[in-house]
Formats: structure tokens, sequence, C-alpha cells
């Protein structure tokens, strides 16, 4: 080739694919590589195994390719074949690739012809080859055999496209020379991923086997189905040479003499067989990647620059220095805290858009979470007034009470303030949660370390656990307080001058879009509203501007009930109903409300919760409050119940407001402002003294495999580039084939005559060629002179083929057809100087 640097090129990017292969990355260079593609028994394993000269590949009938093979062929001094699933092993003995690779095909597809997408790298090292990267596909078939599934056909063809597809892959397309050159599926496949012929080359194979009498000559000389690269004939070994062991070497010398001596090809004979084909291939894939060169570099520099930066910490690493682990010690456990702070305190750098973390979601607790868990104790009315009335009962005992006893507002009271436990402890044991999630996320940065992260862990985890149960006491002890004296001199309380609570007020609650799910499918089905709420009334309008009222619907005897999910839906549903089973819209017995998460539904709950509609209790609750005994009040006992009964009210909602608000700020004193005290001052005495520093600065396995792969990695995408830098000044490329008709490729139902099939006149020894041939069918004769005789002329002689030939301006094809030495007979009625070449508008045929 004379090319030093493009000659390297081609191992190199093999290295770099397995560098990034072996770390677990694509390196997305889509390197220019060669796709052998054909039907069944076409012959393809035979022209690769004349590229090696070994005998290295599965043989049988049927589909015996069943998994793709990237055939990497390197010239090198020595001769050997290695794997990429086994690179420590070299396989000298090419029987043992053959079953290496049977053994690693049924290892994924069964032993059963199952098929598989999964490519087996192997890569052949030999003074026989030259550089290429070879892709041997399944071969194109029709009928399921064994296990392969009825849909087999379109299987192999959507594999063979996945490689085809690429723009940086050349298409070899192998057909027979005993079948219709028209109906070959190859070519079809070529055809449609590369409409320009751009990368498509064609090979014909068995041109020993054609029947006696025909030959191909019209098509490898490009005029019958033409392509625009071509078509290169070859004579592969023949199953009789093949079990018989007939040496590679031998075919490829039986190859040219068959070349040589057929009357049909012996003038192209230097253009056609297995060696030429070699050469072609290469020139071709050289070619390739010289025209892929731009691209090829601004890919392999984009992944030099996101490896820089790691990279650069790498350069100098030393593994053992222990000055690097005290130092790298303390950068990661400041780091740590720094991260942690930044994910409660909230910061702007590295946003997560995607959901809800660290302090955003603690907030969310707060301030949603913790007062639906509050409003969601609200008290049964019936339950109450009941408990009241026992409790005034109670407190006047055999005597009939003339006032209202304070220690029935006080025995309530406190029994309301109890209840508030449950919630409050709940809260806590969500923010830890919580942080212990925030914790864990920001160790995934001390992954290299494993000791580190495991003990950092441990240990903060452990410290939040401590502060819960102070957290947890100062709670219960909030509510203690709350229990041990009731404040009825508390300015928002009502008092008993004021025993009538003040009228709710109208501001409005929540706004915000929901779904009615349940109307009727004659009105169109579920429809999307926007609602108000407030604390009087749920109105729906058609957008967010308000303007147009759908409906107000009071609350008054209004629930909340729980609908399961359909079928089909990704929503999530309530529903509100009225419990006096009057119709609460139109024609519905209840109004199913859809969002489209959980979290929403829960939100909006919260917000039914504050405007006074309550969840539905359970039936059987309801049975045993109706199986109790049921008593008829007098009207004296009455007002005293009502009387408590809005004191009660009044007062337990000044608790409420004032845990909603001791809450946030004891959890965040105690827990959180303590843990994030605790990492930036203590946390790194707790690690010495927890361990070692060796054993905690340990690198794991996988980083330090790591480090070195990218480190290869970096210096192999240098070397490439500093190659790439030599050829683009020191080649040149060859131009692309001139378009050619190949509309015989685009309609399958126009079939074009077999080529195979074109009657040879006359066939002479070898040794003996004819000095003129006499007329044959078809072909043009040459224009006559003017006033020149037809009687006086002897037959014509046929001409070289004109500029218009494919073979003029092809890169396959450099070198003009050898026409065989022999003496030319000029008819007397031409003189030397006058050109034998038809009007460019004529056909044209090569004479022998």
């Amino acid at each position: 080739m004379g090319n030093r640097g493009m000659e390297e090129l081609i191992p190199l990017v093999n290295k770099l694919q397995d560098a990034f292969s072996s770390i677990g990355q694509s390196c997305h260079l889509d390197l220019p590589q060669i796709a052998v593609v054909g039907g069944q028994s076409a012959g393809k394993s035979s022209v690769l195994e004349n590229f090696v000269g070994r005998d290295f590949l599965p043989r049988g009938s049927g589909i015996v390719t069943r998994r793709p093979l990237i055939l990497q062929l390197i010239f090198s001094k020595t001769e050997y074949a290695e794997f990429l699933h086994c690179k420590s092993k070299k396989f000298t003995d090419f029987d043992e690739v053959r079953q290496e690779i049977e053994a690693e095909t049924d290892r994924v597809t069964g032993t059963n012809k199952g098929i598989s997408p999964v490519p087996i790298n192997l890569r052949v090292y030999s003074p026989h080859v030259l550089n290429l990267t070879l892709i041997d596909l399944p071969g194109i078939t029709k009928v399921p055999v064994g296990d392969q599934p009825p849909d087999i056909e379109y299987q192999i063809k959507d594999m063979i496209l996945q490689f085809i597809s690429r723009e940086s892959s050349l298409i070899l397309a192998v057909t027979p020379a005993n079948m219709d050159l028209a109906n070959s599926d190859a070519l079809k496949l070529a055809k449609e991923v590369d409409p320009q012929g751009l990368r498509t080359i064609g090979v014909i194979t068995k041109l020993d086997l054609m029947d006696e009498g025909t030959d191909a000559r019209d098509v490898l000389e490009n005029k019958l189905l033409p392509l625009r690269r071509g078509y290169i004939g070859v004579v592969n070994r023949s199953q009789k040479d093949i079990e018989g062991k007939k040496d590679i070497r031998a075919a490829l010398a039986a190859e040219r003499k068959f070349f040589l001596s057929h009357p049909a090809y012996r003038h192209m004979a230097d253009r056609m067989g297995t060696p030429h084909l070699q050469k072609t291939l290469n020139q071709q894939l050289t070619n390739h990647i010289r025209e892929s060169l731009p691209a090829l570099r601004s890919k392999l520099q984009s992944q030099l620059l996101s490896l820089e930066k790691e990279v650069e910490e790498y350069k100098n690493f030393r593994p053992d220095d222990p000055t690097r682990k005290t130092k790298a010690l303390l950068q990661m456990v400041q780091q740590f805290g720094v991260d942690f702070e930044k994910r409660i305190e909230g910061s702007g750098d590295q946003v997560d858009t995607l959901e809800l973390s660290g302090g955003a979601r603690i907030n969310r607790i707060f301030h949603e979470r913790f007062p639906f868990e509050l409003v969601k104790m609200e008290f049964d009315e019936k339950d109450l007034r009941r408990e009241i009335s026992y409790a005034i009962k109670n407190i006047h005992g055999v005597r009939t009470g003339l006032f209202t006893p304070d220690l029935a507002f006080e025995a309530i009271v406190k029994k309301q303030v109890v209840k508030l436990k449950e919630p409050c402890l709940k809260c806590v044991d969500l923010v830890i949660q919580e942080l212990i999630n925030t914790v864990r996320q920001c160790t995934s940065k001390l992954s290299s370390y494993p000791r580190l992260r495991e003990e950092t862990e441990r240990i903060v985890t452990t410290y939040i656990r401590e502060r819960e149960g102070r957290t947890k006491d100062q709670i219960l002890l909030l509510i203690d307080i709350e229990q041990s004296y009731i404040n009825t001199n508390h300015e928002d309380f009502i008092g008993f001058a004021a025993p009538v609570l003040t009228p709710r007020s109208k501001e409005v609650i929540r706004r915000g879009w929901l779904t009615i799910n349940n109307i009727s499918l004659m009105k169109g089905g579920s429809k999307e509203y926007w609602f108000v709420l407030t604390a009087e009334s749920l109105s729906w309008y058609k957008d967010e501007e308000e303007k147009e009222k759908k409906y107000m619907l009071p609350l008054d005897n209004l629930k909340i009930r729980d609908v399961e999910k359909g079928f089909m839906s990704n929503k999530h549903v309530f529903a509100i109903f009225n419990t006096e089973q009057r119709n609460v819209y139109k024609d519905l017995r209840q109004i199913e409300l859809a969002c489209d998460s959980q979290e929403d539904v829960d939100s909006w709950k919260a917000s039914f919760l504050r405007a006074g509609v309550y969840p539905e209790k359970d039936q059987a609750e309801n049975e045993d409050g109706a199986q109790e005994n049921t008593f008829s009040m007098d009207p004296q006992l009455e007002r005293q119940v009502e009387t408590i009964r809005n004191l009660v009210d009044s007062y337990v909602a000044i608790i409420n407001k004032s845990i909603r608000d001791l809450m946030p700020k004891t959890i965040m004193h105690l827990m959180i402002n303590n843990t994030k005290a605790f990492i930036h001052h203590e946390l790194l005495a707790y690690l010495y003294s927890s361990a070692d520093q060796s054993s905690l600065m340990e690198e794991s396995a996988d980083q330090a495999q790591r480090r070195d792969d990218m480190l290869r990695m970096y210096h192999a995408l240098k070397e490439a580039l500093n190659i790439i830098g030599d050829i683009s000044t020191s080649t040149v490329s060859t131009p692309v084939p001139p378009p050619v008709d190949d509309t015989w490729l685009q309609s399958p139902s126009s079939h074009s005559p077999t080529p195979q099939r074109r009657p040879v006149s006359s066939v002479h020894p070898p040794g003996r060629p004819p000095a003129v041939r006499g007329p044959t069918p078809g072909p043009p004769m040459i224009p006559l002179p003017v006033g020149a005789a037809t009687s006086s002329l002897p037959p014509p002689i046929p001409y070289r083929p004109g500029p218009q030939s494919v073979f003029a301006n092809n890169d396959l094809f450099p070198a003009p057809p050898q026409i065989p030495s022999r003496p030319v007979r000029i008819p007397p009625g031409i003189p030397p100087g006058v050109p034998r070449r038809p009007p460019p508008s004529a056909p044209a045929r090569p004479f022998f």
C-alpha cells in the first residue's frame, strides 16, 4: 500500500474498541468495516477462509453461521488467532478455533439452530493477510428449522440491517453464479440501505459449477444488472475438496488457473479471484477510512476531552503513598459534609429537575404531610357529642346540674391532645428516613473506597438514630406540657362569652386541575376542569381564568371515599358523596375526581379536611356505633353539650396551630442541625477511631481496574489522533465510481434475463484463440467509412470499451483490461488511424 499510517490505523482502532469494551463503555466511533451478506450456502464462509488461508469456520448444511462473527485480519510475521471473550489464550491450531466458535455459538443460542445478534470477536494474525475488518453474518433463510421461531426470516434480516445500515460499513453482497442475480436477497438488502450503490461490492461465487455452455461474463463485465462498484468473481473449494482437506493455497492456484484458461474470463483474469478481492477490499476499506477521517478525528477528540479531567488525577497516582491517602481522606470527608449540607439547605449546583430530594422532601413533610396527618385525626361529630354528654353526666353524678361544668371541657380537651402523639412521632420517622436516604446519596462519591463508604454511612446513621430518641422525647414533652395546663385565657380562645363559633371564612383553600372521571360516555366521558375549594363550596370552571363557572357544590353533608384505580387508567381517583343519599351533581350520587399521582390525591384530601369534608368511616365502625345505647337529651343538656363542643373545637385549633409551628423547629434543632454539626466537626475523629487509615483508604479492585483501563484508553486515543494527523497530510482519496443504471434492483417483480445463460458462440482450445471472432448475435457492428463497399469488407472486429464503460474510472479495477498478445488483423477498408469505437450511445463488448 505504501501508506504506513493507514496500515497502522486499522489495528489501532481495534485496540481502541477493546479498551472501551473492557470498561463496559461504547466508544461510539462507528468504525469502518465490511459486512458479508448472502443467502445460505452462498459461499460467504469459504470466501473468508480463502482470505485467511486456513480452515477455521464451522461447516455443515442449513444455517451454520448463527451469530455475527467480527473477523479482524491483521498482518503479522507470526500466525495465530485470539478471541475477545478469552483474550489470554492464543490459538495456533485453527481446528481449535472452529471448535471454540461452535462452543461459543451454542453457549448463547443453544444447539438446535437458534440465532443471536450478539457477535463473536475473532482476531487473526498472519503473514498471508491484509489488514481487514469483516463481519460474517447469518445466511438469509426462508423456512425455520429446529428451535427457530416462525419469523426467523425477519429476525435474520433485522440483524443484517443493524450492521449494514451504518454509513461506515461496506457491504459485500455474495451471490452464487448458478442462481438468478435479479432475485439476489443480498443485493436487495444492500439496495435498501445503500440506494446510491456507494458502499456495495458484488461477489459472484461458484462460477465453476455453472451449466456447460453458459458463463457470467456479462455480469462480471458489469454490463448486465450493473452495480456502481462492479462485481468480482471467485471460485471456492467444493464440498469434496473440503472433505478431502484440500489445501487452500492449492485451491487458490486452481482458481487462478480456472480464470486464465476459461475463454469467457481469461481477458479479465487479473481482476478476478480471491487475491484480487482481498486486495480490493483492503483498498476500499482504506479509502473508506480516509473519507471518514474528519468525523473520526472529531469523535476521538471529544472522547479525549471527556477523559482528560479524570485522567489528570491518575497520571501521578501512587496507590500506596500514605500522604496521598491522608489527603484523599480529608478531602472526601470534607466534600461529604458539603454535599450533605447542600442537599438539606438547597443549592444551585447540580439541581435535580426530575424529583424532590433532601431538604425539599423534608419541607414537604413539615408543611403538607404533617398537617394532613393532624387534620386526618379530626374527631367524629356524633362520637364527640356523646363523649361530652357522658362527661357532663358523670361529673354531675346523682345531682342534676344547673351549670355547664368546666371539668368536662378539660377532660375532653386532654383526650384530644393525647391523640396528637401518633402523627407527631410519625413525622419524626419520615424525616429520619429522608435523612438516611440523603446520607446514602452523598456517600455514593466514596464508592472507590468501599470500607470508607461503609464506615461513614454506619457512623452518621448511628448518630441520627441517637438523635431520634432525644427528638421524640422532646416532642412528647411538648404534648405533656400542653396537657398540663389548659389556658382558657388565650387570646384566640372564644371563651364562655362567645359560645357560638364565628362563621367560616370564604377564603380559597385550594385551586387546581382535576378530572371528573364518571361523566357518562354520552356526554364525552371523563373531562378536566379547574377546581376552586373554599370553606363553604367546591366550584369548577372551564379553565384557570375562572370566567365560565360550570357548577358550584355546597360542602354540607359531603364526605370523601377512596375509589380503586381503573384497569386501563393511570390516574388515581377519590370520590365525594352526600351522606343523606342525595345526588351530588345532576344525576350522579357521587363525583369521582382523578389526579395524576397518589401524592396529589393525598394533598387534595388534606385540603378537603381543612374545609370540613371528612373521610367516610368503615362500615364496621358505623355498625358498631349504631348498636351502642342511644339516648335522647333534654334541652338543657343539649345546650351544655353544644357549648362545650364549640369550646373544645376552639381550643384544639389553638393547640394544633402551636404544634404545627413547634414540630419543624424541634426537629431542625435537635436532629438536622446537630447532624450537620456532627459531620463537620466529629465525623473525621470517629473514622480514625473506627479503623486505621490504610484499611479505610483501600481502593476497590473495580476502581483500580477502571483507572488502568482509563489510562490505557487515554494513551490509545492520543496515539490514534497522532496517526490520523500523519495520514490526513500524506494520502490522496480515490474518486468514487460513476453511477450506473441499477433500476433492476428497485422493482422485485421485474425479472431480468438470467445472465448466466448467455450461449458461447464457439469454444476454442485455450492456447489457440481465433484471430477474428465470427459475428455473434446481439453486439453492434463498427460503422463503415463513407463510400466503402460492404461486399469488400471482412467480418467486423469487436472493439475495446470506450470511456462510458464502468471500468474506465472504477477504483476497483484501476488497470486497463489485459489483451492476449496476438496479431490484430486490420481490414483493408479501414486505415490504421481511423478509431474503432461506436458512438457513445452504443453498448460495448470487449474482445479477446
